[in-house]
């Protein structure tokens, strides 16, 4: 207290001091908020422009010859220009060598094509190739004409086109029949057969078994009894010669059809015939058919091979055909034919 009297002075009144505010914490001062950028992105590589695409022009072709612009007639517009190429003539050459083969020769073009009626005629001999090969032999045309009919492993037409190795075998009852019916120790047996061509077997068939069989004799060769099969291959010959015990079998089979020529036959010939004979032992002339070799001389050549095979014992490709001599009714001079037109002009 005296101290503060003293400090104040004696006996006056104490002094009011103004009430300091209490000191403020020091806060350090806080920088100014920095205003928000957004990202850039980073930047992109430079790529240079590219041209637009250019459309795709087709190729414009030749420019036509400019046909003169007709003035119309009173009655009315005239009917539009057509070229027409001149279809160009046959050389003489080739309309006298296609007479003496059907084949097609010398047919011509109009332009970068056939002609039309080429083409057709095309189409029409194909049809008559296909007709051939999707025909059936009748189940009954064996016994109708003579002979003992046989029948293959095969139970359909269709089994029989996509497997030739069954038609190259006899069903049990076939080969029962040939060992009981057939005679035995012949010199040739002879088989007729549909082939792939049932229409040529039975419209040649028989003339030309007949035909084989009147050459052999005249020959001096015993021909055993007729056989006539159903779905048959080439190398069913093997088993039904070997069945009957014959130097030579002779299969007479419709042949695979060409063009306009669906009627054709073929003959293989084989010595000694057993199961396991290839194509090398076997000999054959096809295309007998009326526009090829004709029945009676495709007979005699058979015949005249079925002498050199027993002569030779051997047949295919190691039988001296030289040695046969001179057939009669050889190779001579063709007489001109004129091609079938299955369509009109």
């Amino acid at each position: 207290m005296m101290a503060l009297r003293d400090t104040l002075g004696a006996g006056g009144p104490l002094a009011v001091l103004p009430e300091r505010p209490a000191p403020r914490a020091m806060v350090p001062e806080q920088p100014a908020p920095r205003a928000m950028v957004p990202e850039q992105p980073a930047p992109r590589a430079m790529v240079p422009e590219q041209p637009a695409p250019r459309a795709m022009v087709p190729e414009q072709p030749a420019p036509r010859a400019m046909v003169p612009e007709q003035p119309a007639p009173p009655g009315g517009p005239l009917p539009p220009v057509r070229v027409r190429a001149a279809r160009p003539a046959k050389s003489a050459f080739a309309v006298e060598a296609a007479r003496h083969t059907t084949a097609l020769l010398g047919i011509g073009h109009v332009g970068t094509r056939y002609a039309t009626d080429v083409v057709l005629q095309f189409q029409a001999e194909l049809a008559v190739a296909h007709a051939a090969v999707s025909a059936e032999l009748p189940a009954g045309w064996a016994e109708a004409n003579g002979f003992v009919g046989v029948a293959t492993r095969v139970t359909s037409h269709r089994e029989f086109l996509l497997r030739p190795d069954l038609g190259r075998r006899l069903s049990d009852a076939s080969l029962a029949a040939i060992r009981t019916r057939c005679e035995r120790g012949i010199d040739v047996q002879l088989i007729v057969a549909d082939g792939l061509s049932a229409v040529a077997c039975a419209a040649t068939g028989k003339p030309l078994h007949d035909a084989v069989v009147q050459a052999c004799a005249a020959r001096g060769l015993r021909v055993g009894t007729p056989v006539a099969a159903r779905f048959a291959r080439v190398w069913l010959e093997d088993e039904i010669g070997q069945a009957t015990g014959a130097k030579v079998a002779m299969i007479l089979l419709g042949e695979r059809p060409g063009l306009g020529t669906g009627d054709g036959m073929s003959a293989y010939v084989v010595h000694d015939p057993k199961l396991g004979k290839t194509d090398g032992d076997r000999n054959m002339i096809s295309n007998i058919h009326a526009r090829g070799i004709p029945p009676d001389e495709a007979a005699a050549r058979l015949a005249a091979l079925a002498v050199a095979m027993i002569e030779q014992q051997t047949s295919g490709v190691a039988l001296d055909l030289g040695r046969i001599g001179e057939v009669a009714g050889g190779r001579g001079y063709r007489a001109p034919q004129i091609r079938q037109q299955l369509v009109g002009h």
